[in-house]
């Protein structure tokens, strides 16, 4: 037991809660590898930094803000984890020393020619002013050809980041409206936008800690701001992951009070110290299963948060019947159809529901262990005296009272089975996510920005800076301008940075045009190794259905890439569409497996094969019964509600073979044990009613609701709909237990 409780504790000391946003997308999908892919190469998705000056301009008027903006980006570029950073003050800077170095290309290429053209008048012996002469005609064409460019390239003077006229002739156009190459950067004339690209390899740990070190770098700028936003993915998870991190313990402390308030409360046994049994088995069990998680080096997602309450609130039933004189083999029969129902969701695309599905499985098997344990060594209880009664007939129902109640409740539990296939999948972020700041911090980009997401269009090939597939890329621009300007908006492409090129460069002429650019710039779209570039695209924040519809229209609609190339539409938008396409598809296959697998459990454990018919209908009415509830008050499915099957057959299971048990037996002590049993459950449930999460909320509401239901269905299929046979006499039992008494 030493040993135990000490694995247990260092077990616990290593656990880690993640909930990286990995954790949400469906593991091994082709579409998630891809995204992967595009990171490795260009970055994760940013964290975007949102600046508001006081006054128009200011940051870009004045030559100490800019300073400070340009430090800033400098900052932020040196801090761990950073990948790639993107903002005005950067790109101005690398225009600036890319200006100067043409300029000095320039003037170095003139100086040769005069050179060259001097020493060969030299060496003909002609006198001084015939080299002056000779050189000044050989730059008369030179002249021609670049002055004109430069004037018109160069019309607010030197091209430095001290020059006010220069940066703003870069940034702002003839109205004083930021131009259309810098929308991401410098979306409105009074804000700046700053891009910090994680490497692709940073843990959601890391995630937290470089979202708290922007932070910090913004707080400590200097910059003359009326209004900061630090938002995008990595800061909607980092709050995420902060939030699970807060509430997981607070739940889970809620949830041990009124469990244990419960059990200490209620005088279903006469020793009131024995009365915490239950409570204390099922504390055990959890942290063992969570310590299981620790040792193996695996993070617990979001599903820790919900774990917690659920465990207790069922993991506590099989220890509470195992206090008291019960049938052990019985108790731990269905305890084993309830872990079976659990595991259920290991067939879930999405890593979290099947985290939780696993960790739920062991748990109940980790506190069943631990209860049989404690039965051993200390023995069972007494019941209290109850009042309830289940009445001295010996005979069912009749028909008359039967067929009625069983077609009612036949035909709710169909509705609801039908329905389940058919309801929507609640995927709009503004809905799951309500309560969590961030959102609302996305929701402020996105109107600024004009997004609050990206996608890309993403081409692999030989060579991707070759007039064919400049061309693609262009073609690429020209359909999202003609059928998705209101849906999707360029932010950096190709084709936009090489659009001085003109309508048809040479492959000579787009080699040179890319040297041309800072790598600052050309490094946010094109791979330094010239096989991968992208069109960065982006989209608002919109329901997954209708945003899987138009990812598949522009997939669908994308020009066939040049012979030798591919191209795909990459991002996270697109891995989550292929997430929530799993869990629409899965949600039936899911919730039959949960009931089969725990039906052909009991089948084989219970001698009674009555009593497993009765626990399979049960299973099938209780889970009908709630989608049928979900389909009137809500109408649609969460990704957690979507299994309420699978989570609804443990209940229903445990009722239905202690229901029949005690109609069997008359122990109505056993009906009591049940309706505690069912409370406990309903009341460790209900305090995921307290998250900040929407989406845990409803998870919590719906399992409260299961629950209550299950035991509804239990007690009308074996107490009205199919009866057990009642022996006169117990034949496995004593008829009065002590806490000696340990045999079956």
């Amino acid at each position: 037991m030493v040993l135990v409780v000490a694995l247990t504790v260092v077990g616990l000391a290593r656990l880690k809660v993640d909930t990286g946003i990995a954790s949400f997308l469906p593991a091994e999908d082709p579409a998630l590898q891809a995204m992967d892919d595009r990171a490795n190469s260009f970055g994760g998705d940013p964290v975007v930094v949102l600046l508001r000056s006081p006054q128009p301009r200011q940051f870009f008027d004045d030559e100490d803000q800019l300073g400070r903006l340009i430090g800033l980006e400098g900052r932020l570029t040196h801090l761990p984890g950073v990948a790639e950073v993107y903002g005005p003050g950067t790109a101005i800077n690398q225009v600036a020393i890319s200006a100067q170095n043409l300029l000095a290309q320039i003037s170095g290429q003139r100086d040769a020619l005069q050179g060259t053209a001097e020493q060969e008048a030299r060496a003909k012996g002609a006198d001084p002013a015939a080299v002056t002469a000779a050189g000044q005609q050989a730059t008369v064409g030179f002249d021609q050809r670049y002055a004109a460019l430069l004037v018109q390239a160069l019309p607010a003077g030197l091209p430095t980041s001290r020059n006010p006229q220069f940066v703003n002739s870069v940034l702002f156009d003839g109205g004083g409206q930021p131009r259309t190459q810098w929308a991401a950067v410098v979306p409105r004339p009074d804000t700046a936008a700053i891009l910090v690209r994680p490497k692709a390899d940073l843990d959601q740990g890391g995630t937290q800690q470089l979202v708290s070190a922007i932070n910090g770098a913004v707080g400590k700028a200097g910059l003359s701001t009326a209004e900061t936003t630090v938002s995008g993915v990595p800061a909607v998870t980092a709050e995420l992951s902060h939030r699970v991190q807060q509430e997981f313990p607070l739940l889970g402390a809620v949830a041990l009070a009124v469990v244990g308030a419960l059990y200490g409360l209620v005088g279903w046994i006469a020793r009131r110290r024995a009365r915490l049994r239950p409570f204390a088995a099922a504390l055990a069990g959890t942290a063992l299963t969570l310590a299981v998680f620790g040792w193996i080096g695996r993070p617990v997602s979001l599903g820790v948060v919900a774990f917690l309450p659920i465990l207790m609130g069922i993991g506590s039933d099989y220890p509470l019947y195992l206090t008291q004189p019960t049938r052990r083999r019985r108790v731990l029969v269905a305890a084993a159809a309830g872990a079976a129902g659990f595991a259920a969701l290991a067939l879930s695309p999405l890593p979290f529901m099947r985290e939780l599905g696993l960790a739920l499985a062991g748990g109940i098997v980790a506190t069943g262990l631990v209860a049989l344990a404690v039965r051993q060594w200390l023995g069972v209880e007494e019941p209290s005296p109850t009042r309830l009664r289940w009445g001295t007939a010996s005979h069912a129902p009749g028909w008359a009272i039967r067929a009625p109640a069983l077609l009612v409740a036949v035909l709710i539990a169909t509705a609801g089975w039908i329905a389940l296939p058919q309801l929507p999948v609640e995927a709009n972020p503004e809905n799951l996510a309500q309560g969590l700041p961030a959102l609302t911090e996305a929701q402020h980009v996105e109107d600024v920005l004009g997004a609050a997401g990206e996608v890309s269009v993403v081409l692999h090939g030989p060579d991707v800076l070759t007039p064919a597939a400049l061309a693609w890329d262009r073609s690429v621009d020209d359909l999202v301008d003609r059928d998705y300007a209101d849906r999707l908006h360029p932010i950096t492409t190709t084709s936009s940075l090489l659009q001085f090129l003109g309508p048809s460069p040479t492959a000579d002429q787009i080699k040179s045009g890319a040297g041309l650019l800072p790598p600052y710039l050309a490094s946010a779209v094109i791979r330094p190794d010239h096989q991968v570039s992208q069109q960065i695209l982006g989209i608002e924040l919109q329901d997954v259905s209708a945003q899987r519809t138009l990812l598949d229209g522009v997939r669908a609609a994308l020009p066939p890439p040049p012979p030798g190339y591919s191209a795909d539409v990459v991002g996270l938008p697109v891995a989550v569409s292929h997430g929530y396409e799993g869990i629409s598809q899965g949600r039936l296959l899911i919730n039959l497996v949960a009931v089969a697998a725990a039906a052909l459990v009991l089948l084989l454990g219970l001698r009674e094969r009555a009593d497993a018919g009765r626990a399979v209908l049960t299973m099938l009415l209780g889970t009908g019964w709630t989608m049928a509830v979900t389909w009137l008050i809500s109408g649609a499915l969460n990704p957690l509600t979507v299994a309420i099957g699978a989570l609804s057959a443990a209940t229903a299971t445990e009722f239905s073979v202690v229901l029949a048990d005690a109609y069997r037996r008359r122990r109505p002590w056993l009906l009591r044990s049940a309706a505690l049993a069912a409370s406990a459950a309903v009341l460790g449930y209900c305090t995921l009613v307290l998250s900040d999460l929407a989406v845990l909320r409803q998870f919590g509401m719906l399992l409260a609701i299961g629950v209550a239901l299950s035991f509804a269905a239990a007690a009308l299929v074996v107490g009205v709909i199919l009866p057990p046979a009642r022996p006169a006499v117990p034949t496995d039992e004593v008829s009065s237990p002590t806490k000696k008494d340990v045999m079956v």
